[in-house]
């Protein structure tokens, strides 16, 4: 058997570089939305020379664009349990579980999304009308079979959508309002668990499943 090569120090180098700058990029736009933002300020945040962003991501919509990319990437990557899954008990509850993890890993990456959003998504509005529209199309589907088959309440599939987004993003977007009703603390791993089985309860009563 061939071994893979070993990848190269420059590619190691490029790698890091790319994530320290994504980082770096995701808290930038979450704080300052697109508008506020430059690249110097993110190279700044990132420690690096500015001359390195625009190597990597020659302008700032071309950086925006591959946050938002990350983070709605990551929210597909948490679906897959709920397409797997046999029913909406197994798949709807993993999907809260991933995204509320993924809330809690990735909250400036949810911020970026949801400000875009509410300013009318005038750098996205090709990928909501494009990746995300098929993907709920697809979602949407699923819902409506387990409704059909009686293993749920029938409710509308979109809105069931939506309040599951709502619901999970919102311990990443209000993140320091949950800190604040919390004592000025974040969630700890336990605290995050309960939240978690809450959601789920209240969801999956709420929609038939249990």
């Amino acid at each position: 058997m061939n071994e893979q090569p070993r990848p190269t120090r420059r590619n190691e180098i490029r790698a890091q570089n790319e994530t320290l700058i994504l980082r770096a990029a995701e808290k930038v736009f979450a704080e300052a939305g697109f508008g506020g933002a430059t690249m110097q300020l993110i190279a700044d945040m990132a420690g690096l020379p500015k001359a390195n962003l625009h190597y990597y991501f020659p302008t700032k919509e071309s950086l925006y664009r591959r946050v938002v990319q990350d983070i709605f990437e990551i929210w597909l990557q948490a679906a897959a349990a709920m397409d797997d899954a046999p029913g909406p008990v197994e798949g709807i509850g993993a999907y809260i579980d991933a995204k509320m993890e993924i809330s809690r890993r990735h909250p400036d990456g949810s911020k970026v999304w949801a400000s875009e959003v509410m300013h009318g998504a005038p750098v996205i509005q090709d990928y909501l009308e494009t990746t995300l529209r098929d993907w709920t199309r697809g979602r949407a589907a699923l819902i409506q079979r387990w409704i059909d088959e009686g293993r749920m309440a029938p409710v509308d599939p979109n809105h069931l959508l939506y309040m599951l987004w709502a619901t999970t993003q919102h311990y990443a977007d209000f993140g320091h309002q949950i800190e604040t009703l919390n004592g000025g603390r974040a969630l700890s791993d336990r605290q995050w668990q309960a939240a978690k089985e809450s959601v789920k309860q209240i969801i999956l009563r709420g929609i038939g499943a249990l």
